[in-house]
């Protein structure tokens, strides 16, 4: 699929998916913030109330394939505003939920909407730029996501231990329907429909080598941050020292870092990006390791978290250009498979670290997450290294 679109349309465009990506990504990690809250309310361990995290995760892994093949014949603006009003339902069902398991509901329902709407997202903002800036374009859209991390949850959280956390879930909503507001107004109606995926997309994306290995590094690569991420309130409290209050503004600053680092993937992966994910992957096991070793630490133990936040999401582009490029030359066909199956990709790595995480947490202890981490992203590493062989 190749799009062309003049300035003012592709900006118009790229504004309005990051808005939407600014409500998504609120959604995605809000909960961290509010485990130690939802954990109170229902009675419940701090693993348990993480199933918030991984959940949702494995909503967008199991949704993000199904909703792909039955939605590709729905027109692409018509589709957007559709996972906009999925979205809102989600929160608003999570905000009034009488009990954890319908929390755990409301995040499925909007996870749904997560899935499909950064698959066809990705995709439009890959294709209305010329070619040597389509990772900088995805990075623009993901923009919103960093820009969640920076002040949609810190702002969710403050909001959620101000005046309880069914007010966040609310505060979501609002700007979802905000984002709602932005794709009617400034998307295309004109955009191009890729048509009915077919099934056997899947089993080709599969059966292909190459496209297989990316999804592995993907999920690996990117989950291994979330080890440790999940249950970061409570590390940065519990193990670190610093007041709930604190906590707030250390997630700012932490977002601050992860923008950052998005901006500047984006603009390293435009040209051989699976050189730069070596890298990359490479700083953030660096980043991991010093968690472990200072996780006691109020000082060094920040700046090692800091340093996690700027190489979190700076794979986040490469990782996704690199996959649409491969299976353009691979299997041309399962463009919008590929593309979606990585965003299932991102979110079964999200889900699987939070549940190793979990797991070393309730067996030895929150100050064994990192290591979880590093596992995972050196074994992505490997894949990356492979990838690198096999295409040289």
């Amino acid at each position: 699929m190749s799009i062309t679109y003049n300035k003012r349309t592709a900006v118009g465009t790229l504004l309005a998916l990051a808005i939407s990506a600014f409500a998504i990504g609120s959604t995605e990690f809000i909960s961290v913030g509010l485990l130690p809250m939802l954990a109170n309310q229902f009675a419940i361990s701090i693993e348990t109330a993480g199933l918030t995290v991984s959940i949702y995760a494995l909503g967008i892994t199991v949704g993000v394939p199904l909703m792909t093949l039955i939605t590709g014949q729905i027109p692409r603006k018509q589709l957007l505003l559709i996972t906009m009003l999925l979205f809102i339902a989600g929160n608003l069902t999570a905000a009034m939920a009488p009990s954890f398991a319908i929390v755990l509901v409301g995040r499925i329902i909007a996870a749904l909407a997560h899935g499909i709407f950064m698959t066809i997202s990705s995709l439009i903002a890959a294709n209305v730029v010329t070619p040597d800036r389509r990772a900088s374009a995805i990075a623009i859209m993901f923009t919103g996501l960093t820009v969640a991390t920076v002040t949609g949850v810190p702002l969710g959280t403050f909001i959620g231990q101000l005046a309880g956390w069914r007010l966040s879930f609310i505060f979501l909503s609002v700007i979802g329907i905000i984002g709602l507001i932005a794709n009617f107004s400034l998307i295309p109606s004109s955009l191009p429909n890729p048509g009915k995926t077919p099934l056997t997309g899947i089993i080709t994306v599969f059966k292909n080598r190459k496209i297989t290995y990316a999804l592995l590094m993907t999920a690996l690569g990117y989950g291994g941050t979330f080890a440790v991420y999940t249950y970061i309130s409570p590390i940065l409290e519990n193990l670190m020292g610093y007041s709930t209050s604190a906590v707030v503004w250390l997630l700012v600053i932490y977002g601050v870092m992860v923008a950052i680092g998005n901006t500047v993937g984006g603009r390293l992966a435009n040209s051989h990006p699976e050189q730069s994910l070596i890298k990359m992957f490479a700083g953030l096991a660096v980043a991991l390791a010093l968690i472990g070793f200072f996780i006691h630490s109020a000082i060094l133990g920040l700046i090692a978290v800091l340093l996690m936040g700027l190489f979190a999401f700076m794979n986040v582009p490469g990782l996704q250009l690199y996959i649409v490029t491969v299976a353009e030359k691979e299997a041309p066909q399962t463009v919008t498979m590929a593309s979606a199956l990585n965003i299932s990709a991102f979110n079964i790595g999200i889900a699987l670290g939070s549940m190793l995480g979990g797991q070393a947490t309730a067996h030895f202890g929150l100050a064994q997450t990192p290591w979880v981490g590093i596992v995972m992203v050196l074994i992505a590493i490997f894949i990356n290294w492979r990838l690198i062989r096999i295409n040289h």
